[in-house]
């Protein structure tokens, strides 16, 4: 027999399996047979459209009205852009050349030559690209790299104007613009370095000559079981570029694994009970490896090893005992410059003069840990 409190559960739960039950039929109702959901969202306004909708087609669609010239792009690359891409866009060792391996005869044909010789060096943009929107929207969303979408509409004009014309598409005194990026267009050294042969689809009113060069099968048979491993980082190579827990990754703010010691091996107990009981020092590394991550600083230097700059204990040891050395290393963050530890750049810090100063005394206190 059952009880009255029984009874009472057994009539809740049937209130509850209805209302349940309801509620999916009223999401079957909604549900149209394209699958969009009706009464969830809203359409986005055309501001919102705008803001996200910034790409240049090769058609210039998207493109926004403005101009540039070919003298205002050097003042605005000699600034912003030749400390990665070089003065004449040779770029350093770390970037790959920007300008290069065309010639007045490829400007002429819109094919570049030099793409089939096998004896040419390297590749560069201008030899590959064959669109001028390529470069325009690239250079529009993504540079400077330190601070991308930072070039107002004239200043991407001027600076595409001055890079075609180091490549010698452009003459010294063209003005690019939203009117006259069709005459560029029709000098650029690979616009007619495309193919159809590829067999993908290239848009409407065009046919391919070929096959598509993709072909999308699963492999449902003959699967391994489990993954082999091909390589390992030997225990001898594990430190080899400093401790990783001590530098920040490129990506984000992460830390690395303590590299000091072998792979899966737990903290020392004294180090965890370190951790919580030790003081930030003023000007220590406490105070100082924050700002250094936020800007991106521990992307192209260590504390202890070579990135793309010098480590910071380097730095430390060769202006040890300078009497000015807070006030230069100061300078030199804020200013930048190259050639004092080699041929890469480094590009001039925006960060405050509070700041600089703090991450100068550190160094000049020995880049103390």
């Amino acid at each position: 027999m059952f009880s009255s409190l029984d009874g009472r559960r057994v009539a809740q739960a049937a209130v509850f399996a209805l209302g349940l039950l309801s509620a999916v039929a009223a999401s079957a109702q909604a549900m149209p047979k394209d699958g969009a959901i009706v009464g969830i969202g809203r359409a986005a306004t055309p501001k919102e459209i705008a803001a996200w909708d910034i790409d240049v087609r090769p058609d210039f669609k998207g493109l926004p009205k403005g101009s540039g010239s070919v003298a205002q792009g050097m003042d605005i690359w000699e600034g912003k852009c030749a400390q990665c891409h070089g003065i004449f866009g040779e770029s350093n060792e770390v970037f790959s050349p920007l300008v290069g391996g065309t010639t007045a005869e490829d400007v002429k044909t819109g094919k570049v030559a030099r793409l089939l010789d096998e004896a040419y060096p390297g590749r560069t943009t201008l030899m590959k690209v064959a669109s001028i929107s390529t470069l325009w929207d690239y250079i529009h969303r993504a540079m400077p790299w330190t601070a991308p979408k930072s070039l107002k509409p004239d200043e991407v004009y001027a600076v595409t104007a001055y890079l075609l014309n180091m490549g010698g598409v452009l003459p010294d005194n063209f003005v690019l613009s939203d009117q006259t990026i069709a005459q560029a267009q029709a000098r650029m050294p690979n616009r007619n370095g495309m193919t159809l042969e590829h067999g993908m689809w290239p848009g409407k009113g065009l046919k391919t000559t070929g096959k598509p060069d993709v072909k999308a099968v699963a492999c449902m048979k003959n699967c391994e079981a489990e993954p082999k491993v091909a390589s390992f980082l030997p225990d001898f190579a594990r430190n080899a570029h400093g401790n990783l827990a001590e530098q920040s990754r490129i990506v984000g703010a992460q830390l690395g694994v303590d590299t000091t010691r072998p792979a899966g091996a737990a903290p020392t107990p004294a180090a965890v009970a370190a951790v919580p009981a030790k003081a930030p020092e003023a000007g220590g590394s406490a105070a100082v490896m924050p700002i250094l991550q936020k800007n991106a600083c521990t992307a192209c230097h260590g504390i202890d090893n070579k990135i793309v700059g010098p480590a910071y204990r380097d730095v430390a040891r060769k202006y040890a005992g300078r009497a000015d050395a807070v006030a230069y290393l100061t300078g030199k963050i804020k200013a930048g410059g190259s050639g004092v530890w080699g041929a890469v750049p480094m590009p001039p810090q925006a960060l405050p003069e509070a700041d600089a100063k703090l991450v100068a005394q550190w160094l000049a206190d020995g880049a103390k840990k």
